[in-house]
């Protein structure tokens, strides 16, 4: 998972691209980068740490041009301390690109092999992205016929990248002299968006990003979702193209975006990721009444911020008092998108503090948005208790993650999954919990879907099911030998 945006403007667009990765921090904090385009010349900056961390007024006055793009890391390929393997990635020919990648490639052992033997490029880092970033030139500088560069021959690119590359991607290029572009992987796994405004007698400013919080809040109007298999071009003039690039393109987008990783005031493929968590708590709420007494349920509580809003109907629903118990220190990351399982332990009770006064004596319910290492679970369950709980009764808005997460979220290995191979009730008594109670799967996708024209999710890391099946045991069993998380 991480944060891309692109824009093209007849105006500077350094601010902008930076007020952007700022809106989408929460998707990446390992490194970010943003390069822009001056002409034919790009600059580029790009530095481990956060946003604000990472770029200086100097560092902004170097990045000339009226078009750019930007990236916030989640390092789920390569190495996350590796600066080297932060994004942008450029390559000089055919023109000069370079590229902004969120997901993950599924054939990188294949693609490999292809980049050194077939197509003589070096591949100067372990990322995924640089990988896709070659493979486009590849197949763009095969389709070059004369000095100019038209969208037909975009798109012929495209499509041939589509057949030649596996997984989930939603990538933005610029292509020095020529213009802006942005496509998406034919299942749609992971999300982009296409928005417009006007800047008056000079023209219209395009931008294309992860989600729609970012087209908000600088005033764009949201031209729609880029579709799956779909590529969008727009020249450095600002006149805008798009192709469908992909044979069957399906919309499958990931359902850990809405239990988790997008912000909730986020649409993502017609759906609001605010509304999708509410109904989470919806069914959440259900089940709870099934498996639980009423009378051993005190109050409920959420983990802040992304379990909130399931929080707030589970306690509606049942007739419970909702109470906030646990106070979060902003300062602190996202603890499931920290490099390392010491770090992600760490941060746990320095992001969270729990009040004595909302625990003590009482049968606590607490909600979270997901289990996944059981990490931050096992912290929580602790830390209620020696605030003075009776019983915990933990809850999850999302199915048991059994199954790692090929597809841009970082789960690689089966052996860290607390739900790998265990039953529910072993699990509560690894987290130290009372009771433990998961979603549904099937009431996870309905709650996700409903009322929109979505009619199925990527939903592997519950399932097993790997929606581009080309995922084998053999490969998983390879991530795991060769990837940390």
């Amino acid at each position: 998972m991480c944060g891309i945006v692109g824009i093209v403007s007849p105006e500077p667009v350094n601010q902008q691209v930076y007020d952007a990765l700022l809106l989408l921090q929460h998707r990446g904090q390992d490194s970010t980068g943003i390069a822009t385009a001056d002409g034919s010349t790009f600059h580029i900056h790009k530095a481990k740490g956060q946003v604000r961390e990472a770029f200086r007024t100097r560092d902004m006055r170097s990045l000339l041009g009226k078009m750019g793009l930007g990236h916030v890391r989640y390092a789920t390929k390569g190495v996350a301390d590796n600066e080297q393997e932060a994004q942008p990635f450029y390559v000089n020919a055919p023109y000069g690109i370079i590229l902004v990648h969120n997901g993950n490639l599924t054939n990188t052992r294949e693609l490999a092999d292809d980049l050194f033997h077939i197509d003589r490029r070096h591949v100067n880092s372990t990322s995924d992205t640089e990988m896709l970033l070659n493979v486009l030139a590849t197949e763009l500088q095969s389709q070059i016929t004369g000095l100019e560069l038209d969208p037909d021959q975009v798109f012929t690119a495209v499509s041939q990248v589509h057949e030649r590359v596996e997984g989930s991607y939603a990538a933005i290029a610029m292509i020095a002299g020529h213009g802006l572009l942005a496509f998406r992987d034919p299942f749609g796994i992971r999300p982009l968006i296409l928005g417009r405004r006007s800047a008056g007698f000079v023209g219209d400013e395009w931008i294309v990003t992860s989600e729609s919080l970012v087209l908000e809040s600088a005033g764009y109007d949201v031209v729609r979702e880029v579709a799956p298999g779909e590529a969008i071009f727009i020249t450095t003039s600002g006149e805008m193209y798009s192709r469908q690039c992909a044979k069957n393109p399906r919309l499958v987008p990931c359902s850990f975006e809405y239990v988790y990783l997008a912000r909730p005031d986020s649409v993502m493929n017609g759906i609001s990721v605010y509304e999708a968590r509410l109904r989470l708590g919806d069914k959440l709420a259900g089940t709870i009444a099934e498996h639980t007494p009423m009378g051993d349920i005190d109050v409920v509580m959420p983990i802040p911020d992304s379990s909130r809003p399931a929080a707030m109907q589970v306690a509606q629903k049942l007739g419970i008092e909702y109470r906030e118990g646990f106070y979060k220190n902003r300062y602190v990351g996202r603890t499931f998108i920290m490099p390392g399982q010491a770090q992600r332990k760490k941060s746990v009770r320095q992001k969270l503090n729990a009040m004595s006064t909302e625990f003590k004596g009482k049968n606590i319910l607490i909600v979270d948005d997901s289990i996944v290492r059981g990490t931050t679970s096992k912290e929580i369950v602790d830390m209620a208790r020696a605030a003075g709980a009776n019983k915990v009764t933990f809850t999850s808005a999302a199915p048991p993650v059994r199954y790692p997460h090929v597809y841009g979220i970082n789960m690689p290995s089966r052996s860290e999954l607390v739900a790998h191979n265990r039953k529910i009730p072993e699990i509560a008594r690894e987290l130290g919990a009372d009771r433990l109670i998961y979603q549904e799967v099937e009431d996870m996708k309905q709650a996700i879907i409903q009322g929109s024209s979505v009619t199925d999710l990527e939903m592997s890391c519950f399932t097993g099911d790997y929606v581009t099946g080309t995922v084998t045991p053999e490969y998983l069993d390879w991530v795991e030998r060769n990837q940390l998380s």
